[in-house]
C-alpha cells in the first residue's frame, strides 16, 4: 500500500508543485542561520532585553504588514505578491544582519523582516487556492517536512562556526543566506502562474487605492465574528505563535548558557528536531484525520508541554544534553502537529472568496496579541532562562482547554 505522503507528493501540480519544491532551499539560506540568530545578538553586545524587545520589534512589524496583506494580495496578485516582498522581508534583512554591529542594526532588519506577512498570505494563498481540498492538510504536512529536511544541511554553519569562530561565519551564512533566497523567490515566479481566485480579485481591485479598499475589511471582520471556526484558527494561531516565537529566541540561550552546549554544537539541535519531526509526520502526523482534529490537537499541545517541562529542568552538563534531546523529541511532535494543525484549520474555515482578507485579518489580530511576548519573554529571561519556558507551558495548557471546549460543539468540516 503506497504512503498518502507519497501519493499527495507524486500528485502535485502547478502552483502546489512549485511551492512544495523550492522550499528545501530555506536548507540552504536561511536555516543556516536561525540556530545562532540569538547568541549571534549576545555575542555582538545585546543584552537579553534587547533581544526580547527586537522581537516584539519584529511582531509588531508583523502587525502592519498583517493588515496591509490582503489589499496587497489582491491588488498585485498572489505571484507577484510573493516575488516582491519575499525580497523585502528576507533578502534585504540578511544583508543588514550579515553587516550588523549593535542593536538598531537588528531592529531596522526586523522591521523588514515583518514584511514575511504579506507573503505568508500571498504564498498561502498560491500553493493551495488552486489546490483540491482533501489535500490540503498533507500538502501543509510536506510544506513543513522540507522545512525539516531543510535543517539537515545544518552541519555546514557548524563546521564553518569551529573553524572560523561564531561572528564571521554567520556573516557569512547571512550572506549566502541572500544570494540563494533571491535565487529561491526567482524559481517560484517562473515555475507558478497566477491563481484563478487570484486574478478575479486583480481584476476587482484594479484602479482602487489601498485606502479606498480598507473599508472593505468591515465586512470580513463581521464575517469572522459569527464564525465559531475562525475564532478557534485566530485563538489556536495567536498560541502557537508565541510558543514558536519563545522557542525560536531563547531556545539556544538556555541551551547555550544554562546547559553549556558548545556552539559549534547548536545547529546539530534543530538537525536533530527535524529528523524526528519527519519521523513523525510519515508514521503519525500523515494518518490524521481531517474531519476530526481534537485528539490531534490535545496531543500536540500536551506534546508540546513536555517538551517545556524537561526542559527547563535541565541540569548543566552531560545530564543535561540528554534532557536536550528528549525534550526535542517531544518538543518535535507537538510542534509540528500544532504547525500543521494551525495552517490546515485555516484553510479549511476560510471562505475562498475572501480567502486573502480573512487571512490578512487573521494574520493582524495574531500580531497584535503576540507582539508584546517577544519583550515580555525577554524581561522574564533576564530574571531566569528557565521562565519564557514556563510562560509557553501556561499558553500550551490554555490551547488544550480551548481546544476541550470547541471540540464539545464543533466538527472542522
Amino acid at each position: 500500500m503506497k504512503h498518502p505522503l507519497i501519493q499527495t507528493l507524486k500528485s502535485l501540480r502547478g502552483n502546489p508543485r512549485a511551492c512544495v519544491f523550492t522550499e528545501p532551499m530555506w536548507g540552504l539560506s536561511m536555516n543556516l542561520c536561525l540556530p545562532y540568530a540569538s547568541v549571534f545578538m549576545l555575542a555582538l553586545g545585546l543584552t537579553d532585553l534587547q533581544i526580547g524587545v527586537t522581537a516584539s520589534i519584529y511582531m509588531f512589524s508583523q502587525t502592519i504588514f498583517s493588515l496591509l496583506s490582503g489589499i496587497i494580495t489582491d491588488k498585485l496578485g498572489r505571484r507577484l505578491t510573493t516575488a516582491v516582498f519575499d525580497f523585502i522581508a528576507w533578502s534585504i534583512p540578511c544583508l543588514i544582519w550579515a553587516c550588523a554591529e549593535g542593536f538598531w542594526f537588528f531592529a531596522v532588519a526586523a522591521l523588514f523582516n515583518g514584511a514575511m506577512k504579506v507573503t505568508t498570505v500571498s504564498w498561502d494563498c498560491l500553493l493551495i487556492e488552486d489546490a483540491e481540498k482533501d489535500m490540503i492538510t498533507r500538502i501543509y504536512s510536506w510544506i513543513i517536512i522540507c522545512g525539516n529536511l531543510s535543517a539537515l544541511f545544518a552541519p555546514i554553519s557548524s563546521i564553518l562556526v569551529s573553524r572560523m569562530t561564531l561572528v564571521p561565519a554567520v556573516r557569512i551564512l547571512y550572506i549566502n543566506a541572500f544570494v540563494v533566497m533571491t535565487l529561491k523567490l526567482f524559481i517560484l515566479y517562473f515555475r507558478s502562474k497566477e491563481t484563478k481566485q487570484g486574478a478575479i480579485r486583480v481584476r476587482e481591485t484594479s484602479g482602487q487605492s489601498v485606502f479606498a479598499l480598507l473599508p472593505g475589511y468591515k465586512d470580513v471582520i463581521r464575517q469572522m465574528f459569527k464564525s465559531h471556526g475562525i475564532l478557534f484558527s485566530v485563538t489556536v494561531s495567536a498560541l502557537v505563535e508565541i510558543v514558536a516565537m519563545v522557542n525560536l529566541t531563547f531556545w539556544q540561550i538556555i541551551a547555550s548558557k544554562r546547559v553549556g552546549a558548545p556552539d559549534q554544537w547548536l545547529p546539530l539541535f534543530p538537525m536533530l528536531r527535524s529528523v524526528i519531526a519527519i519521523v513523525f509526520f510519515f508514521t503519525i502526523i500523515s494518518r490524521i484525520n481531517q474531519s476530526n482534529l481534537k485528539l490531534p490537537f490535545i496531543a500536540g499541545y500536551s506534546s508540546a508541554f513536555t517538551g517545556c517541562l524537561i526542559l527547563i529542568l535541565l541540569p548543566r552538563g552531560a545530564i543535561g544534553y540528554i534532557g536536550l534531546i528528549i525534550s526535542l523529541i517531544f518538543d518535535s511532535l507537538g510542534s509540528a502537529i500544532l504547525a500543521t494543525l494551525r495552517e490546515s484549520i485555516v484553510a479549511l474555515q476560510a471562505d475562498r472568496r475572501e480567502r486573502s482578507r480573512i487571512m490578512a485579518l487573521l494574520h493582524t489580530f495574531v500580531m497584535l496579541v503576540s507582539a508584546p511576548f517577544g519583550y515580555i519573554a525577554g524581561l522574564l529571561s533576564e530574571h531566569s532562562r528557565t521562565l519564557p519556558f514556563a510562560l509557553n507551558m501556561v499558553l500550551l495548557l490554555a490551547g488544550a482547554v480551548i481546544a476541550l471546549v470547541y471540540f464539545r460543539k464543533e466538527r472542522i468540516i
